[in-house]
Parts: structure tokens; C-alpha cells; sequence
């Protein structure tokens, strides 16, 4: 055999055999192709990622709590949450200052990818304490930006997928604006604009909707209000005559039943959208949104 075709086949098969052995960075040992894992703080994030990742195949979202944590003020984080956020790889949160633990994460996890979805939005601080307020997602408006936040920066840190996210973003922004919409025109003409809330998770859903919180019920979930704070409570409800308490379903409404039945005035459901259904359901935000509508016009129609 020729010397120059018996060097070509060695090449050759050299060639091949380094290919078949090596990996390249989008397999697996297995030669399938890597997922890119997304793990999100809580509810409301997980309902904005799963629809800017929607339908895009290699691509897995994944909450890192359980759907019924609530916020996340003084969450711990557990060994199944690091064992969680050790496959990620972008962790989304909320941001401003809602997730505490961020401190132990990053000096555990310096090189997790993480992504902001507050970025660059105002906040509102808390009458009370003058702490800024992280519950943006309760605004329809702000809740937009947050799903641009998470598109665009999925887009840079996953660039294969980049046209996808921004597609998938653009659709959910749509359904979004039409709830917006809807909302603006049911609610706008109502002149009963006062209400009394159960915890400070609602100046963002004010703002948007034009109403007029005069008295936060709890200042902190799972802190009950002192006899004074209630009593404090009952006297500003009987001077503006308000005619409706909205409580949360997370929590009891012992507080504002009994406040009701001590100023005539009734208890209504307002859900801050911190927790939801186990099944990854992509108009999850929406539907609670839809509810909430229905609760303030029973309730500011009285």
C-alpha cells in the first residue's frame, strides 16, 4: 500500500477515534445533549420563568422552594435548596431584598450565575419602617419589567436560546398588558378607592390601581396585631367609614373578622400571588390576578 494513503488512514482513524472519546461542552458522557437548569427563588418568579422558557427543549425551570412557601423574608435555606441550587445553572430571584439569604449563597456559590428581576425598578418603602418593599410582582406593570429582566439576561447567559426567551417574553407580556387592561377598565370608574390590607404586600397592586391603603391590619405575616394596633385599626376604619378588609389566603383571617365585626365593615380576598399550584401552571399569575378583580369589585361596590 502506498506510504501516503496508509499515513492518511492513521490519521484518519485517529481522528475519528479522539472525536468519539471526547465530549464536547453541549453533551453529556451520555452524547445527549446538556440541559441549561433554571432554578427560581419562589412562586411568582417560578410562574415568570417557566413562561419566558416555555416549550424550549433542553431548557428545565425548577423552584427551589416548595409552591407554598409565601415570601421569603426569613427563609432558611435547607441542604435540599444548596443540593438544588448546586445544579442551576442561573438562579433567578426577586431581589429587593426579599430573598435574605442571598449572603450565604453567593459565599457558597461565588460563581452561580444570578439573575435580578427587581433590576432597575423603583421601590416603594414601607410606611411603617421605611424599608423598601420587595412585593413588585403585585403590580401588574412592574411584573412586565420583571419578565423582561429575566428574558434579557436568560438571553445573554444562554445565547442559543436567546431568540426563544425573547419570543416566549414578548407573548407573556401581551397576555400581561390585555389583564392590565382589563383590570384599568373595571376598576378605574369605581369611586370607593379605600381599603384596609393585611400585610404590607399591596402598595405596589395600589399604585397601579389608584386605591387608597388606610390601615395594614399585620405589619409582618404571622405577627398578630397588638390589642392597641387593632384598636388603632377600628378607629381609622370608623373615621373613613371603609366597608372592606381584604385578608390573604395564606393566612388566618381571625384579625379581620374580628375587626369586621366590631366596625360593621366585611372581609374580602386579596392574594399576593406568593403561592400557588404544584403543576407548573403558565397562567397561574394571571388567574390569581383574575380572582383578586373579582374580590375588589364585590368589595369596593358595597
Amino acid at each position: 500500500m502506498n506510504k501516503y494513503i496508509r499515513l492518511f488512514l492513521v490519521v484518519f482513524i485517529g481522528a475519528f477515534l479522539f472525536s468519539s472519546c471526547g465530549n464536547s461542552p453541549e453533551t453529556t458522557n451520555t452524547g445527549k445533549q446538556k440541559e441549561f437548569t433554571i432554578v427560581t427563588s419562589f412562586y411568582p418568579i417560578y410562574v415568570s420563568a417557566i413562561n419566558v422558557a416555555k416549550d424550549i427543549p433542553g431548557v428545565r425551570v425548577k423552584n427551589m422552594t416548595e409552591p407554598q412557601t409565601g415570601c421569603l423574608h426569613d427563609y432558611q435555606l435547607s441542604p435540599a435548596d444548596l443540593k438544588t441550587l448546586e445544579s442551576a445553572d442561573v438562579f433567578v430571584i426577586n431581589g429587593a431584598g426579599m430573598e435574605a439569604f442571598m449572603d450565604k449563597v453567593i459565599s457558597q456559590m461565588p460563581k452561580l450565575k444570578v439573575v435580578e428581576a427587581s433590576k432597575g425598578i423603583e421601590l416603594i418603602k414601607n410606611s411603617s419602617d421605611g424599608e423598601e418593599n420587595p412585593h413588585v410582582w403585585v403590580s401588574i406593570s412592574e411584573a412586565i419589567k420583571q419578565v423582561k429582566n429575566i428574558s434579557e439576561e436568560l438571553a445573554l447567559i444562554n445565547p442559543q436560546n436567546a431568540d426563544k426567551y425573547r419570543k416566549n417574553s414578548e407573548d407573556y407580556i401581551k397576555k400581561l398588558e390585555a389583564l392590565k387592561e382589563k383590570m384599568h377598565n373595571e376598576l378605574d370608574g369605581i369611586k370607593n378607592r379605600d381599603i384596609v390590607t393585611f400585610h404590607e404586600s399591596f402598595p405596589y397592586f395600589a399604585k397601579e390601581f389608584n386605591l387608597n391603603i388606610v390601615a395594614v391590619i399585620e405589619r409582618e405575616p404571622g405577627s398578630e396585631p397588638s390589642a392597641g394596633e387593632i384598636a388603632d385599626t377600628i378607629n381609622i376604619i370608623k373615621k373613613t367609614n371603609v366597608k372592606a378588609l381584604f385578608a390573604e389566603p395564606q393566612y388566618s383571617k381571625k384579625a379581620a373578622e374580628s375587626i369586621a365585626n366590631q366596625t360593621g365593615a366585611k372581609v374580602f380576598t386579596l392574594d399576593p400571588i406568593v403561592t400557588g399550584s404544584e403543576d407548573g401552571d403558565v397562567d397561574g399569575y394571571i388567574n390569581k390576578m383574575e380572582e383578586n378583580l373579582k374580590s375588589l369589585l364585590e368589595a369596593l361596590k358595597i
